[in-house]
């Protein structure tokens, strides 16, 4: 990999004008400014998502007089708003485009952040903490429109980076919203009581001034509006084609189809053999066009939720990203049960680590999954990497629960084991999901986005009817990843029939 690819503009496919490397550090370019945008909005929508429990345990439990039960029940409430949101933004996303979509949310989830200064009991924690729930939908737009701008060489990469340092915001606000309180306190001379919802204006303002940057510096798609998104031309290169992974090779004859290109009968190209440029150039815009996202109808939506494809991603999803969520919210207790002598605050640091490491390792996910894509030209080796790691995070499970370590090295490097796999499962889901119905990329990371909120809840009531036995309910959740991944391993990637399919 050439460094200067980090900040130079990006090649560009000249058959989908999208990007075939991530200019991260180049926000004067479109494609450089969507990442920045995307990245860094997702990041301070799940730091704002996340910044009630930092300050839960002490300050927010005492002030307002809150019981475990109801601690518990706040946390659940927040994974269940995401869920719902998640759903119905995928669709939304298909509609009127991601950028839109994902602006909307974050305005609409900085309402109920601004209004924290208002809650006096556990009635208002409860709503507030729903609402704010909001914000954790904001992973799907951030993934529509990255799969949008990037091509399909480089699309688990810019995803990985995406959601890895946007999930790292889990982590960094148990640094952040301690620093916000005890600066107030300390430095303000603010009471406890004042202190802990001032600090919430801080994740308002950021959370607005993201949402009026997309709104007014970024594009919905290369190539212009998203209503106009169907009617580019695609730039072709005379006598070539380009393919799914962003090569160039010769366009095809009138006896030849483009190559590892199946077609339907319907989508097969005019067989004149007196025009083969002309049937190259139908060829080449059937592609394109099969990857346009389209406006949903009912029944196209119930068709892809209900394949055995959106399963496959669906089910590994909610045991990755499901058992991250349900792990992050007990490992500062797991920690203190085994090691007392560590306290809160350097129990809940080692903690935030395991949020933390998302920043490498979702993206290695869809970094490696892009590797094994651009070698073997396979989707099907994509989901095969992806049914890999899912059984791997299963077996770090049940090493953590089988052994219950009691000491540091052991617990914290099972936990740095499992941190990887769990968190390169969800990169390279992601990695996957732009292969499949790409024509419904809303649609599909909506679901694929909600199971993963869905098996945090489920994760997170088993946890809630098993106490402290932390242990064993972590090596049920590793026996349930081993499960699933490997009952989904026989699933087609690509629906039968579909363009692209290999």
């Amino acid at each position: 990999m050439q460094l200067s690819l980090l900040w130079k503009a990006p090649e560009v496919n000249p058959a989908n004008h999208k990007a075939r490397s991530v200019p991260i550090l180049n926000p004067y370019d479109k494609y450089g400014r969507t990442f920045f945008f995307s990245t860094f909005g997702f990041m301070i929508a799940f730091l704002s998502w996340y910044a009630f429990p930092p300050l839960m345990g002490k300050t927010i439990k005492k002030d307002l007089a809150l019981t475990q039960a109801e601690v518990a029940n706040s946390n659940v409430l927040a994974l269940t708003a995401t869920l719902v949101v998640r759903l119905f933004i995928g669709p939304l996303c298909d509609r009127f485009g991601p950028r839109l979509c994902f602006a909307g949310i974050l305005l609409a989830g900085s309402i109920p952040t601004a209004l924290a200064g208002l809650v006096h009991n556990a009635t208002g924690l409860l709503a507030l903490r729903f609402f704010v729930g909001v914000l954790g939908a904001t992973f799907v737009p951030c993934q529509v429109w990255s799969t949008g701008f990037f091509d399909k060489n480089v699309v688990g990469t810019a995803n990985g980076l995406m959601a890895g340092i946007g999930n790292a915001g889990g982590g960094i606000t148990y640094f952040v919203m301690p620093a916000i309180f005890d600066s107030l306190v300390h430095d303000r001379g603010l009471t406890p009581h004042k202190a802990w919802r001032v600090a919430f204006v801080v994740p308002f303002i950021l959370i607005v001034a993201m949402a009026l940057g997309m709104i007014f510096i970024c594009e919905d798609t290369p190539t212009g509006s998203w209503a106009d998104r169907h009617n580019f031309t695609p730039r072709t290169i005379e006598g070539k084609i380009v393919d799914a992974t962003g090569n160039i090779n010769d366009a095809p004859t009138a006896d030849e189809s483009p190559k590892g290109a199946p077609y339907s009968e319907k989508d097969k190209k005019t067989s004149d053999p007196e025009n083969a440029s002309s049937s190259a150039s139908i060829d080449l815009e059937t592609i394109v066009q099969s990857e346009v996202i389209q406006a949903p109808t009912l029944q196209e939506a119930i068709q892809v939720i209900f394949s055995l494809q959106c399963l496959m991603l669906a089910a590994p999803y909610a045991c990755s990203f499901g058992g991250e969520l349900a792990i992050n919210s007990i490992l500062g207790s797991y920690y203190i049960k085994n090691f007392k002598y560590l306290g809160q605050t350097n129990s809940g640091r080692w903690a935030a680590m395991f949020g933390l490491l998302n920043v490498f390792f979702r993206p290695a996910g869809g970094i490696i999954a892009d590797i094994i894509y651009r070698h073997t030209k396979s989707v099907a080796a994509k989901k095969w990497w992806l049914v890999f790691i899912g059984c791997m995070q299963g077996v770090f499970c049940l090493a953590i629960g089988i052994l219950n370590p009691h000491d540091e090295s052991t617990m914290f490097g099972l936990v740095a084991g499992l941190a990887f796999f769990m968190d390169a499962s969800n990169g390279g889901n992601f990695a996957l999901v732009p292969h499949v119905h790409p024509f419904a990329n809303g649609i599909l990371s909506g679901v694929v986005g909600a199971a993963g909120n869905l098996g945090g809840v489920i994760f997170s009531v088993i946890f809630r009817y098993n106490g402290t036995n932390y242990d064993k309910v972590i090596m049920i959740i590793g026996a349930i990843c081993i499960g699933i991944n490997l009952g989904i391993s026989w699933i087609r990637p690509i629906p039968k029939g579909q363009i692209g399919g290999r």
